[in-house]
């Protein structure tokens, strides 16, 4: 067997070894190796054009060929120890044929060019397509970078990504005697996609992903509260040169004491304020889902028709945007080798557009947005968002909290659910503040916010100045998929909203 010492991180895969306990974890254990950088196709140009000629090969509208080669790694914490380490290794093609409103789509593990052929054959069939259209090939094109990085995550060690986990832990630990417990993760990826299709697109893209997270037990006299906080992106391991395990490990442990002592949470209508950042959730999770195209094309969202109406105030201005560098929903090209955009969704409250995949865009008659994505080559493609968010107003942030007599203030979220064919939504409050007076007093529990996404954007009055996106920890669910996103928001009053809760409505409330 290997020196373990000396493998790399396929090597150590090809093992199966799974590294389960801290003590075995020495620098070295998982060596530096690069995927080969952007622009080298996985698949050679000769083989991407046989498998779409198998494709379609019973006819079709068009068909594509995802291939990927992943690497991950990840580190847990837990107890003042790092429990467990993991490497995880991924390679594989999907293929996919449309037939109209039809999809066929398989994928199978590995590159072997014989059970490409076999995949494509069955990525035919299911579509049950007919004999017609023949495949074309084109250049390989060219992608831009816009997710730049000068270490790659496995160009760290083990042990430097591992201490990131102890010196949060030690950080969070320091902030007050009240911390009972503190666990972290880490984790990183590094793929290489190659994507081709019969509309000409031959394209190849490197694409890095990494977070850190801190989940924070406060313990008081009668009472736990937890906080949660981390970050990450798509850039390289230099981010943690800036953004400090430390702090973040303290924004936890802060906002776990911050919520000791809490009271119910006050039930009814209330003006309520959205902190800047990763209230955005709400934005993503309200809105957001339903301006995807596939809702709209089956009729299924509210927005469905609405283009050029009104729907939102007019301080809204809603955004979807795939090209901020190192942001964690950023892509050069999505998962249809078309280039992400800057996408304006809502304009100062006019609906303008949706987010367009190729198989809706064909369907609807319009052009592709660069919002086809997928989880891996193992998933078809759905239209998703990428880094979503509200465009900046001209309201100061503590002139938004003192315009407010009696009201609710949410600084960050847990989880929630929305509806799509009507809107309605439920967020959890992780962090919530009476505001009294123009003021944040006592904190509040089990406080949610219950409300209609299109309503409640009629019911902004007040945008800060103040844009801000999250640190980078959102992850989207959608038909089972996963899909990292970015959210933003800056502080927002919204004059109406329902804040559901334990106790009774307080006196003076909207």
């Amino acid at each position: 067997m290997n020196d373990p010492t000396e493998m790399d991180r396929r090597q150590f895969m090809a093992t199966g070894a799974v590294v389960t306990a801290a003590a075995a974890m020495v620098p070295g254990v998982v060596a530096a190796q690069s995927l080969g950088g952007p622009g080298k196709p996985l698949l050679d140009e000769a083989v991407v054009k046989r498998v779409l000629e198998a494709a379609m090969s019973r006819g079709g509208d068009y068909a594509d060929v995802f291939a990927q080669d992943s690497v991950s790694t990840s580190f847990s914490l837990e107890e003042n120890k790092v429990r467990s380490a993991q490497v995880g290794y991924g390679a594989g093609v999907g293929v996919r044929v449309l037939v109209g409103q039809k999809i066929g789509y398989a994928f199978c593990e590995g590159f072997d060019e014989q059970r490409l052929i076999e995949t494509a054959k069955a990525a035919s069939y299911i579509a049950d397509a007919k004999p017609g259209q023949i495949a074309r090939i084109g250049a390989h094109d060219a992608v831009a970078e816009i997710n730049r990085a000068r270490v790659a995550p496995e160009d760290a060690s083990a042990a430097a990504r591992a201490e990131l986990l102890l010196r949060g832990n030690e950080a969070a630990h320091g902030f007050d005697q009240r911390v009972a417990q503190v666990m972290g993760a880490y984790f990183d990826t590094e793929s290489l996609i190659t994507i081709a299709n019969t509309d000409g697109v031959f394209a190849t893209d490197r694409r890095l992903l990494h977070r850190l997270h801190f989940s924070v037990i406060a313990q008081g006299e009668s009472d736990r509260r937890t906080g949660f906080y981390g970050g990450g992106g798509r850039n390289g391991f230099e981010f943690f040169e800036e953004f400090s395990p430390e702090d973040a490990a303290r924004e936890a442990a802060r906002q776990a004491t911050a919520q000791l002592g809490a009271i119910d949470a006050p039930v009814g209508e209330q003006v309520v304020v959205l902190a800047n950042g990763w209230s955005g959730i709400l934005l993503h999770e309200a809105v957001g889902h339903g301006l995807e195209a596939d809702f709209i094309r089956k009729g299924t969202s509210l927005y469905t028709g609405k283009v050029g109406q009104k729907v939102a105030s007019d301080l809204c201005t809603v955004i979807d945007e795939g090209v901020i560098p190192g942001r964690r929903g950023s892509l050069a090209i999505d998962d249809e080798g078309i280039a992400t955009q800057r996408k304006v969704l809502i304009e100062n409250g006019i609906l303008r557009g949706y987010m367009v995949d190729r198989q809706n865009a064909r369907l609807m008659g319009l052009s592709s947005t660069g919002s086809g994505r997928r989880e891996s080559f193992r998933h078809y493609v759905m239209p998703r968002m990428t880094n979503t968010y509200l465009a900046p107003g001209k309201d100061k942030p503590e002139d938004i909290i003192s315009s407010v007599k009696s009201g609710f203030y949410a600084k960050n979220f847990g989880g929630g659910q929305v509806d799509i064919s009507n809107g309605n939504f439920v967020f959890e409050v992780a962090e919530g503040y009476l505001i009294e007076n123009g003021e944040l007093t006592r904190p509040v529990k089990g406080a949610t916010l219950i409300g209609v996404g299109p309503e409640v954007l009629r019911q902004v009055s007040m945008v800060g100045d103040d844009p801000k996106l999250d640190p980078g920890i959102g992850t989207c669910g959608k038909n089972g998929q996963s899909v990292p996103v970015g959210v933003g928001l800056p502080h927002v009053r919204i004059d109406k909203l329902t804040v559901g809760g334990a106790s009774k409505p307080m006196a003076g409330m909207v």
